[in-house]
């Protein structure tokens, strides 16, 4: 399948091309320096410089099937990944943003990382504990796991608040998925899509402004790749949303935090269309 990582310019609503390849890759994340992308493909991570774009492998030891929930620490030196090779079932560990050996976060699994505090002290994850998937937090060096929502059928993709005041995730009640923000102590539920479209992925910029989304059509369930799909926008306090770029996307587009550290843009994956 041949994948496009390319990025958002907000301020000239443009898309830049970075890099093409013929290989399925996913999830971009932004270094916080600002001069590259971290990408998955084929259960490994790489590094993709702006300035001269080529996927340079990273070392992440003996985990060689990493999915696409992974990102940087607030202080660019960690990368957190999700990796099912030794347990056979995803796993959330922590390594160093040059490449090095994992070090286990959690023990128990389904785990899939979503979200790191501003202040570097707690992973926000979803995993299946009780027969759904639901939003937890953990201690970044290890430590007892907190559910922080319960009754959803499902939920995905939780992001903090750039002031670590809350927890953005989609979840779905009753076959509608919409985008919800939460305290990380599980009080102040607020809903904040409410529209026909099936909402995953919510990433808050960096400066506090918006929120950007992907949007399946109705009807949609999960998050499928291979789909005609909308980059959306809203402010950080909810309103009307702005479709931002329609593409042919879906999982792996914007699983994982990519905005730039600026917030000038955010970096995302698109997909050529099965002709």
């Amino acid at each position: 399948m041949a994948s496009e990582v390319a990025i958002f310019h907000l301020e000239s609503r443009t898309v830049e091309t970075v890099l093409k390849t013929e290989r399925l890759i996913e999830a971009p994340n932004w270094t916080k320096d600002g001069k590259a992308l971290v990408i998955n493909g084929d259960g490994r991570l790489y590094r993709v410089d702006l300035a001269r774009p080529a996927m340079v492998e990273i070392d992440t030891g003996f985990a060689r099937d990493c999915n696409n929930d992974h990102g940087i620490s607030p202080d660019g030196k960690l990368l957190v990944i999700s990796d099912s090779t030794e347990r056979g079932s995803s796993g959330i560990y922590t390594l160093p943003i040059t490449g090095g050996q994992p070090t286990a976060v959690t023990d128990k699994t389904p785990s899939y990382w979503h979200g790191w505090s501003p202040d570097g002290r707690t992973l926000a994850y979803v995993a299946n504990r009780t027969g759904t998937f639901q939003v937890y937090t953990i201690p970044v060096g290890g430590g007892a796991e907190t559910a922080v929502t319960s009754d959803f059928d499902h939920c995905d993709g939780p992001d903090y608040s750039p002031d670590g005041a809350w927890i953005w995730f989609n979840g779905e009640k009753n076959g509608a998925v919409d985008l919800w923000r939460i305290r990380s102590d599980g009080s102040d539920l607020q809903k904040m899509t409410d529209d026909e479209r099936v909402n995953w992925f919510p990433h808050p910029s960096p400066d506090g402004r918006y929120v950007a989304y992907l949007a399946y059509l109705p009807g949609v369930k999960s998050h499928p790749r291979d789909q005609h799909v909308e980059l959306r926008l809203i402010p950080a306090e909810g309103g009307k949303p702005e479709v931002l770029l329609p593409l042919y996307g879906g999982q792996g587009t914007i699983n994982v935090p990519s905005w730039a550290p600026d917030s000038s843009a955010f970096a995302f994956v698109r997909y050529e269309q099965n002709k």
